[in-house]
């Protein structure tokens, strides 16, 4: 199964490139705070859909998808974050978490689907 072809890992990449761009908007301050953050987790999503598609079994597979949901609950709660804190305009940070919430539906699908 190659992963570049799975719908589930182009849409997190997108997540995680818009996620860096959204984040230079971001005080410098924050740098190696939320910055740092909700880089590494949105990145954290992408990657573990990929390393578990170059695992052996379904079960391994399954154990990924499971740790990207996590990752994506946490890229999700810093997200929360950064909006009340006033990072950057609230209205920006819309579009983010709806593609969130969208990724998140397709993944929890994709887990139940694999578990049926």
């Amino acid at each position: 199964m190659n992963y570049r072809n799975q719908l589930i890992w182009q849409r997190a990449v997108q997540l995680a490139i818009n996620c860096y761009k959204f984040t230079r908007l971001f005080s410098k301050s924050e740098l190696y705070g939320l910055t740092s953050q909700i880089r590494r987790s949105s990145v954290s999503v992408a990657s573990n859909i990929a390393e578990g598609c170059g695992r052996r079994s379904k079960p391994e597979y399954i154990q990924f998808l499971h740790i990207a949901l996590g990752s994506l609950r946490e890229l999700d709660t810093q997200l929360i974050i950064a909006e009340e804190v006033d990072l950057a305009e609230k209205n920006l940070f819309t579009t983010l978490l709806n593609k969130v919430e969208e990724i998140q539906s397709i993944l929890v699908a994709s887990l139940n689907k694999l578990k049926a």
